[in-house]
């Protein structure tokens, strides 16, 4: 079946059809994970929806969204070679009205962890998520674990706004020397790709540890070891529902958070561990 391009909710609509309907939204710049991911709705789904749209309300003014890397031709090539039904790619000016008022709160959780870092970008990823969803209308939709934080809130939002829709998670999926994978790899140089390599050492190192505090010792020792090329934004050991840092106490399912930055490129990471199992 041909895929179908529609670039405003009226396209949308002229295109759904009966049958289960899965969404991946992506901003774009597709790579493996992505892939992945779309594969993961494959198997679900009757139609397959993949959003390709660069949200401004995730950028705050310091950030990179005019850097944000665009290639919309490739990224339909991929859609295409991974079986997708429709691609919905809308301009900005369709999503949101130049009089609109309304956005989504993340909450506490939003103002946590990367939300600290980034104030205001959960909440412009939730109001774009829910937009999405009230327009695709899906039985489902699939997120990466790499932005483990944003899974969660959404998986908070479902839950909290009654949406009937399934939320799963898949993998990260990683490049052969350990890197997550990132539309924004694409910036690191030769130079910058040793010391990004120690997010991913990091988390092997924290999680190969038995207790909290030994876990945060180590992958910091690591994230040290890097040197100047790397400035660490944070490292956190956290709740993978609340995004609260755990205890020394804590027991079950932790997700333990990297950020930092390598040049002008910005990347995060994560690695689910549990603690003191029974």
């Amino acid at each position: 079946m041909e895929l179908i391009v529609a670039g405003n909710r009226e396209d949308l609509v002229k295109a759904r059809r009966a049958g289960t309907v899965a969404l991946v939204p992506t901003m774009g710049a597709l790579h493996e994970g992505h892939r992945s991911l779309i594969r993961q709705a494959r198997v679900r789904a009757d139609q397959v929806v993949v959003s390709i749209f660069v949200n401004p309300l995730q950028f705050s003014p310091n950030e990179d969204f005019s850097r944000y890397p665009r290639t919309f031709d490739s990224d339909l090539d991929a859609c295409r070679a991974e079986g997708v039904d429709v691609v919905f790619h809308p301009a900005v000016e369709d999503m949101y009205p130049p009089d609109r008022q309304i956005s989504v709160s993340s909450g506490e959780m939003g103002r946590i962890v990367e939300g600290a870092a980034r104030p205001g970008h959960f909440d412009g990823m939730l109001t774009v998520v829910l937009k999405l969803f009230n327009l695709v209308q899906p039985d489902l939709a699939v997120f990466g674990q790499k932005d483990a934080q944003q899974l969660a809130l959404i998986r908070r939002m479902v839950a909290d706004f009654d949406l009937p829709i399934e939320i799963l998670g898949s993998p990260t999926v990683r490049e052969p020397d350990g890197l997550a994978l990132s539309s924004r790899n694409r910036f690191l140089s030769e130079d910058d790709r040793r010391p990004a390599l120690a997010l991913s050492r990091a988390l092997r190192a924290g999680a190969a540890r038995l207790t909290p505090s030994e876990i945060r010792r180590t992958a910091m020792a690591v994230l040290d070891e890097a040197g100047p090329g790397l400035e660490v934004d944070y490292l956190a050991l956290v709740d993978p529902a609340t995004f609260a840092e755990v205890s020394e106490s804590y027991e079950g399912l932790a997700v333990l958070a990297v950020a930092a930055r390598v040049g002008s490129t910005r990347l995060i990471d994560n690695v689910t561990l549990t603690l003191n199992p029974a």
